[in-house]
């Protein structure tokens, strides 16, 4: 649950407001109300308000936070919403037939209050029905509706965009009148009120008398409203921006609102608003505010907040089957059926249940049943279990398993969890606690985030939604802000800021998520060392509105979205629970969500349950659906759920450092960490998946050298080795903290876990009374105080930073699958991995150039060898179908189908002969409704085919095909056409042909780069070939820079701007000093004019892995603009620019001094060796074994050496070594400088 901060009270003396706002919007109005809900509610405790009222613009999504914020306050919560109402139907698109100057509106407004829990339940309901059935512009509701759900409501007239004041500006008097009968009979006298409000607009002043004649004819209460948008009054040009900003419109362009008015206004503020208004006397003054202390007097709600043991209470009720229904008790029922599962599982677990296995279950199970928590358990349970066995009743065959991970987060640390096949690792194997999961002494309701394979998430979703109802489950809101970057950006547009100079003051705001504007103006501190970038331009009047109405609308909410992963299930329908509204996903499917947040929805009586999509188990499915696909008749699948976890050869490769793809493994550092440790076990790979993170990252060099020599190991105490021997000394997990306390203080689990909490958080006072309680318990086990507080001290850092070994267990499981995968099947696994990124092409390249470094070839797409999804075939990688742009996944599979079901295609027109005659089924997928059958293999899919090489192995070049193809296809559509219609040929049985074979016009085949273009344009990256395959020697030998590790020399030369600055230097260039070589084909070449009028340039250089951006200054652009071609190879000299450290540059970019002469290079005199060090590099063994290495090489050569140091007391070196130091270049001796653990990178100039 969230934390409501309790504000200041009203100064000494205010007297209590007689007044109370019924009519407020905040942030959650979504881009038209600029308050934050902690700001109103501050102001009017302020000015001693014994109630508040929020009625955001057709939602609720604010309304629980509000509640409880108010009632931490002292303040009386007035739950409500404005509502929009539509003109008849609310399931009509029906625009108002009436209006002004020919306008005519979509919706009218309308006021709701909730009194109390059923009022809340009411309004639920109308703002869910809204959103699903009534979306017509905006979410409506009708009078239909409101006679269903209005008990336990107040309703008010609302602004002049209410109905009665719309028909009575309109001169519809009597229409006016008879719909506030209506209303006034429907919620009855005392709870339909007649709004008046005036905030200076002609409107209001006109239609005021006509409100207040209807309300005294009518017997109905006046009350007196302020539509409050904004705090304060001088937010008011702020509120107009953040309209501008909904609407796209620029500031100047945007209407205001019609004065300064529209804010949260004093009591004494209140009783002036009306004042010189036709009609308006003391008495009506009187009234309208009296009635607004009647309405809040009336109004008593608390939205019921369940405990934890309560929400066993709300779970949905999973079915049984009928011989598990035996009791009254449903909750007996279902540990029942719980209890059957786990015995189930047991069994096919393990061999021989001992009496270790059956005291743990027992033991879990008794704390489960006795939190009520077998229902939660159940209905993850079955989720998976359909997962992992779902059966295609169309084709009367079991569907492809859908691969769910082995476990996530501390619930694999459950005995229970695996024997129901929920988690796949063994709790025993891997020594986890139970108590880390579910904890006896502190209730909380259980949480298991389930993996499941990507491309089968939303099928999961379905099921459950079928298995439990639509109305029942639904996604999670998220919400987005206007976060520094996105404010500083939405106001430049709004003001017409030029976007260059927007753009730059973007940069100068730090990446941190934690970052606020406040930041970039005051100095850089400790917690935010990147702050204080916009000083420099503070007081420059071009951005002074910018930076005044940006720090005003920073945190303003700005759109909706969904949760990536949580799902909510209601025990009945969420809006008995929580309102929902819809969405329109990423895929443009509508999509329905509980309009809070994950924070505060399951005190609302909703569980919270985490379907998480997870590319890794795409990947293992993709590379088992390879390898199978190609076996023999009759031999067994590969399954990597039940390869052997001792695989030699696989421990190998992570040995070697050869994890590139391998999940959770695949960074350059760790694959480092790989070589120096020489894992041999699984377990040291989940001991290092927990320490390759920040903070627990500086005990690596511990944990490898313990490995090494074990007589070096040192452990706080000897009793303690037991529970430390297998991470040689260190507490890497949270797990061993928790054992260490019961070890040393005799703790028991469940306190050893709240122990633990506790030091996470390291709040002092906590922790003070804690490590009390771990001394006063060590004594009693016969442990020193002085040993214990010594100990006590050791545990904190590690429990702030230690890993949850079940997630790290778990993890490192799928790790070491997709490890065996690679190591025993390479071709495959690197297939799989290029499937998997098929639909974005961004890693194509990486993983393209991998393959090949790992002897395994790619070839094109080809219509007679390619699948849907990239394949093996011979050994060689086969470009899927379904990754060329324009093709489509229905075209792919019919072309594959059409090859397996009747053989390779023989020629081009063999092919359009076959393929253009293919149809879908003719069914709409979303409705099921027929249609006319669709071709499947269009014109489109025809030239791209051509275009990627997909013909090159029949009969015909590239070029002849598109010079041809369009004639082709018409030629063949016309013989299929006239084969439609039945005619008979007058040439049947006779062996004349009645349509002669169609003639190519030959066309000489395109230049090899023109081909590879058209490739890459495509299909996202050079697969046939690549421009660069003739120098990829000389870039392997002569770069010293390229695509994959700019970045981190950007940051170098930004550091290296940075100590300049700071010693007083004065910057010698735009660019840092160090200079290196590039070596790519330059492409995108455009040429731009400086403020000087000079012409410099831009590029990209394109190497074997991606691109680098190269600009080229106006002297050398002079020097160098007659030379310079696209799709040129050149070898480029310069330095990396990153900006400068008040405006970094989001990427790195090769500021170019001169063209080296690329056969030169091949042949250059090497005088450099540049060796990049880790950051904080400063472990005695690693420096004593770089020492080593380079003084072995000493006298080797005439290559100085050159030291990069990255943070050391944060600050950056360039460090050149001893002149005569002089080493060699050969490849051994960089090789092994590369293989120690700390060295990022060594390159030679």
């Amino acid at each position: 649950m969230a934390d409501y901060h309790v504000f200041d009270p009203a100064p000494e003396g205010t007297p209590p407001s007689n007044f109370v706002h019924l009519h407020v919007h905040s942030d959650y109005s979504l881009l038209d109300g600029c308050s934050k809900i902690d700001a109103l509610v501050a102001k009017a405790k302020s000015m001693n308000m014994s109630a508040l009222a929020l009625t955001d613009h057709g939602n609720m999504f604010g309304a629980l936070n509000f509640e409880k914020l108010c009632h931490v306050n002292g303040i009386n919560p007035i739950v409500g919403e404005e509502f929009y109402v539509a003109y008849g139907s609310h399931k009509e698109q029906n625009l108002i037939p009436y209006g002004r100057n020919g306008k005519h509106g979509k919706y009218f407004h309308l006021i709701l209050l909730c009194k109390n829990q059923t009022g809340y339940k009411n309004m639920s309901w109308l703002s869910s029905i809204a959103f699903t059935e009534g979306m017509y512009f905006k979410p409506r509701i009708d009078f239909e509706l409101l006679e269903k759900y209005h008990e336990g409501l107040i309703c008010c007239s609302a602004c002049i965009q209410g109905e009665i004041p719309q028909l009575l500006m309109n001169g519809l008097d009597e229409e006016a009148y008879q719909v506030a009968a209506k209303y006034r009979d429907l919620f009855g006298k005392d709870n339909y009120y007649i709004e008046i409000q005036n905030h200076g607009l002609a409107d209001q002043i006109e239609v005021a008398p006509k409100l207040i004649k209807l309300a005294r004819d009518l017997g109905i209460g006046l009350v007196l409203t302020n539509d409050v948008h904004y705090t304060n009054k001088e937010d008011a040009e702020a509120q107009n921006a953040l309209v501008a900003i909904g609407h796209k419109k620029l500031l100047k362009d945007t209407p205001p609102m019609g004065g300064p008015e529209w804010y949260l206004k004093s009591e004494s503020e209140m009783k002036k608003v009306l004042g010189g208004i036709q009609g308006v006397d003391e008495g009506v003054i009187k009234e309208a505010m009296e009635n607004t202390m009647k309405i809040a007097s009336m109004c008593d709600l608390t939205i019921h907040q369940y405990s934890t043991p309560e929400l066993k209470g709300t779970l949905p009720r999973f079915e049984l089957p009928k011989e598990f229904q035996k009791h009254e008790d449903y909750t007996q029922n279902q540990d029942d059926y719980m209890r059957h599962i786990v015995e189930e599982g047991l069994r096919k677990r393990y061999p021989e249940i001992t009496k270790e296995i059956r005291m743990r279950c027992e033991y879990e199970l008794g704390i489960i049943f006795s939190m009520g928590f077998s229902g939660y358990f159940l209905i993850v349970w079955e989720f998976i279990n359909w997962s992992k066995s779902t059966y295609d009743n169309i084709h009367n065959k079991p569907k492809h398993y859908i691969p769910i991970g082995p476990g996530r987060g501390s619930g694999a640390g459950s005995l229970v969890a695996y024997s129901m096949g929920i988690t796949d690792i063994d709790p025993f194997r891997f020594k986890l606690i139970f108590e880390r999961f579910l904890n006896p002494e502190r209730v909380s309701m259980p949480d298991f985030d389930i993996d499941m394979d990507f491309d089968f998430r939303q099928e999961i979703i379905q099921h459950t939604r079928d298995l439990y109802g639509d109305s029942q489950v639904g996604h999670i809101v998220t919400f987005g802000t206007l976060k520094p970057k996105n404010v500083i950006a939405d106001v430049g547009r709004i003001l017409d800021i030029p976007l260059s100079d927007v753009n730059m003051l973007k940069k100068c705001v730090p990446d941190s998520p934690k970052a606020k504007l406040k930041d970039c103006f005051n100095e850089p501190t400790e917690k935010m060392p990147d702050g204080g970038q916009l000083i420099p331009y503070k007081d420059d009047p071009r951005f002074t509105k910018l930076f005044e109405l940006a720090k005003k609308l920073e945190g303003c909410i700005r759109n909706t979205g969904l949760h990536a992963s949580g799902m909510v299930i209601g025990l009945t329908a969420l809006p008995d629970w929580a309102p929902v509204f819809a969405i329109t996903d990423a895929d443009g499917k509508m999509k329905t969500a509980v309009q809070y947040t994950m924070d505060i929805i399951e005190p609302c009586g909703l569980v919270k349950f985490d379907y998480l999509g997870l590319k890794t188990l795409s990947l293992i499915r993709y590379t088992e659906d390879i390898i199978n696909s190609h076996l023999p008749e009759g031999a067994k699948p590969i399954n990597t759920r039940e390869i052997p976890e001792d695989d030699k050869e696989t421990f190998d490769m992570f040995s070697r450092g050869e994890t590139v793809a391998i999940f959770q493994f695949e960074s350059p550092g760790m694959q480092k960490w790989m070589k120096a440790l020489q894992p041999n076990c699984l377990d040291d790979l989940v001991a290092m998946n927990a320490l390759y993170r920040p903070g627990p990252m500086s005990y690596i060099p511990n944990f490898v050298e313990g490995k090494k020599d074990p007589a070096k190991i040192n452990y706080p105490d000897p009793c303690l080795e037991g529970i430390l021997k297998e991470t040689y000394g260190i507490m890497v997990y949270q797990e061993q903290v928790m054992q260490v306390s019961q070890k040393i203080a005799g703790f028991s689990l469940g306190g050893a876990d709240m122990l633990r909490r506790a030091m996470g958080k390291k709040k002092p006072e906590v922790l003070m009374g804690k490590k009390k309680e771990f001394v006063e318990g060590a004594l009693k086990e016969g442990f020193t105080t002085k040993h214990a507080e010594d100990i006590f001290e050791i545990m904190i850092p590690f429990a702030g930073y230690g890993f949850n070994k079940s997630h790290a267990a778990a993890y490192t499981v799928l790790a070491y699958r997709t490890g065996w995968l690679k190591c025993h099947y390479p071709a495959e696994f690197m297939a799989a991995n290029l499937t998997n990124e098929i639909t974005t092409t961004d890693g194509l390249p990486f993983y393209i150039e991998e393959a090949r470094k790992m002897g395994v070839a790619v070839d094109a797409p080809d219509v007679n060898r390619s699948d849907i999804n990239f394949d093996v075939v011979e050994g060689r990688i086969v470009f899927g179908l379904r990754g060329i742009k324009g093709m489509g996944t229905g075209a792919a599979a019919a072309i594959v189908k059409e090859r397996k079901d009747n053989g390779p295609f023989t020629s081009f027109m063999n092919f359009l002969e076959r393929c253009l005659k293919l149809r879908d089924s003719g069914t709409d997928e979303e409705t099921g409704e027929k249609r006319a059958p669709k071709q499947l293999v269009n014109k489109k899919a025809i030239e791209v085919l051509i275009q990627t090489g997909g013909f090159d192995h029949l009969d015909q070049n590239r070029a002849t095909l598109l010079k041809n193809y369009e004639a082709a296809i018409a030629y063949e559509e016309k013989i299929l056409a006239e084969a439609s219609y039945g005619q008979v040929s007058l040439f049947a049985d006779t062996g004349i042909k009645e349509f002669a074979d169609f003639k190519f016009e030959q066309v000489e085949e395109m230049p090899k780069m023109a081909l590879l273009n058209m490739e890459k344009e495509l299909i996202g990256c050079f697969v046939s070939g690549h421009p660069l395959d003739d120098w990829r020697n000389v870039i392997e030998k002569c770069s010293s820079i390229n695509s994959q590790n700019i970045m981190r020399y950007g940051k170098i030369a930004l550091a290296e701007k940075a100590a300049q600055a700071e010693n007083g230097e004065r910057r010698r260039s735009k660019n840092n000093g160090t200079t290196y070589i590039a070596i790519g084909m330059i492409n995108g070449i455009r040429t731009i004019m400086t403020k000087k009028g000079e012409p410099m340039a831009f590029a990209k250089l394109d190497d074997m892995n991606g691109s680098i951006d190269v600009t080229f200054f106006p002297k050398t652009w002079a020097q160098l603009k007659d030379t310079i071609q696209n799709e040129t190879v050149y070898a480029f000299r310069g330095s990396v620019d990153m900006g400068t450290p008040e405006m970094p540059r989001e990427t790195p970019s090769l500021v170019v001094n001169s063209i080296e002469d690329i056969n030169s290079l091949q042949q250059r005199s090497i005088s450099e060796v540049h060796i990049q060090l880790e950051p904080g590099f400063d472990k005695v063994k690693e420096i004593s074994q770089l020492k080593d290495i380079i003084f072995g090489e000493q006298g080797m050569g005439n290559c100085i050496v050159f030291f990069h140091l990255d943070n050391i007391n944060g600050r950056n070196y360039i460090v050149k070594a001893n002149g005569q130091l002089n080493v060699s270049h050969s490849e051994d001796f960089l090789s092994q400088l590369k293989d120690l653990p700390n060295v990022v990178e060594v390159w030679t100039n």
